[in-house]
């Protein structure tokens, strides 16, 4: 899982270590421009890394702005912490469809499990660093100073924000274009090992001090000789995930898939 005490700084000083054929270019840093056109012009180098140019600039200032940089609590709204919502779903859709594509041969149990890894924390901090995003992130005096303990996931949720701008700004065509263009390699490299998702979401539960995940039938459908289980998966502190099947294994891996590529797990929002 990812590591929430690893700086996201110190991952930054080391991002040309693979390099994609982008990332080889000058990092894009945004140094506290000095006037609307130093603004326009460092916004214009993010659009070509994104590869969409925004017809709501907003948009894009927002996906890159840290809850720190506000004035006041009550404005969270105006962090990127909504667009990080939406773009987790958009980049869901839109990589379960290029699976979908990609391996007619997968069953859904296999396409469950590259789904996860393709959509996890690390993959989008992997995407979001060799674009460059780490410098461009507004930070409050506050974020600034407690830079060096940023956890990876902060420069996660930014990439999924930008893919939830550009979603706004441009429909699906165009964050499917943003996501295609950054996933498609990734989804295409040998995978490692494709572990059974229930085995590493106990490994995950053990290291948070939780309890081994319980699951429980919630209904079995369809004829005797073609049934469908639907299966729930429940760990303290989280919220249940399911998983169908065609037999209680399957549904059980599936539920297990589902948690995994959760919010609460990838987000790692809970605290163990």
């Amino acid at each position: 899982m990812i590591d929430d005490t690893a700086d996201i700084a110190a991952a930054s000083k080391n991002s040309d270590a693979s390099p994609t054929p982008d990332a080889a270019a000058e990092p894009v840093a945004v140094r506290k421009p000095r006037g609307k056109a130093a603004a326009k012009a460092a916004a214009a180098v993010i659009e070509q890394r994104i590869g969409h140019t925004f017809s709501n600039p907003a948009l894009l200032a927002t996906a890159f702005t840290h809850v720190s940089a506000l004035k006041a609590a009550r404005n969270r709204a105006d962090s990127y912490q909504r667009l990080e919502f939406l773009g987790d779903h958009v980049l869901g859709l839109v990589v379960s469809d290029m699976l979908y594509r990609a391996f007619p041969k997968a069953d859904e149990g296999e396409l469950s499990k590259r789904l996860a890894d393709l959509v996890r924390k690390e993959t989008c901090f992997d995407v979001a660093k060799s674009l460059g995003f780490l410098e461009s992130i507004k930070l409050g005096s506050v974020g600034a100073g407690a830079g060096a303990r940023l956890r990876k996931s902060v420069l996660g949720d930014i990439c999924e924000a930008v893919i939830g701008a550009v979603f706004l700004d441009g429909g699906y065509a165009a964050a499917a274009r943003f996501v295609e263009a950054n996933w498609t390699e990734r989804m295409r490299k040998p995978q490692r090992p494709l572990r059974d998702p229930k085995t590493v979401l106990q490994e995950w539960a053990q290291g948070k001090g939780l309890p081994v995940p319980v699951y429980r039938e919630i209904e079995r459908t369809g004829p005797h000789h073609d049934p469908q289980f639907r299966v729930a998966v429940d760990l303290p502190g989280l919220r249940s995930a399911e998983g169908i099947g065609g037999s209680k294994r399957m549904a059980e891996k599936a539920a297990a898939s589902a948690m995994l590529a959760s919010e609460d797990v990838k987000g790692g929002t809970h605290g163990g």
